[in-house]
């Protein structure tokens, strides 16, 4: 696999100010590139027996296979849920320079 593959990881909180908050925390420790904070979403899903309705806000992260372990390291750390969402997928295409800028904002401090 190729470390510096990008990734585009999905996870919901609970308000724009958490999720803010968080997206800045994610920036700074150099564990993603770029944070999209998309506008609220209702999700629908059973938790604990019972079926919920909860409006959140989704995040579309952009880091590195590399740099993963790190961010859901943080993101165990900083989410308010007891389970949060957090998948990651792989980025099949786009553009280079692009792709190029993600792996130099995610490198580990002592590797750039």
């Amino acid at each position: 696999m190729n470390e510096q593959e990008v990734l585009m990881v999905v996870t919901n909180l609970p308000d724009r100010a958490t999720a803010k908050r968080i997206a800045d925390s994610l920036v700074t420790e150099g564990v993603a590139a770029c944070i999209n904070i998309l506008s609220g979403c209702t999700s629908v899903y059973h938790w604990e027996g019972k079926l919920n309705h909860t409006d959140e806000v989704p995040l579309l992260i952009k880091t590195t296979r590399e740099a993963y372990p790190r961010l859901e390291a943080a993101l165990r750390k900083l989410h308010p849920y007891e389970l949060p969402e957090l998948i990651a997928l792989p980025v099949s295409a786009g553009l280079p320079e692009y792709l190029n800028w993600v792996a130099q904002e995610t490198k580990t401090r002592n590797q750039a």
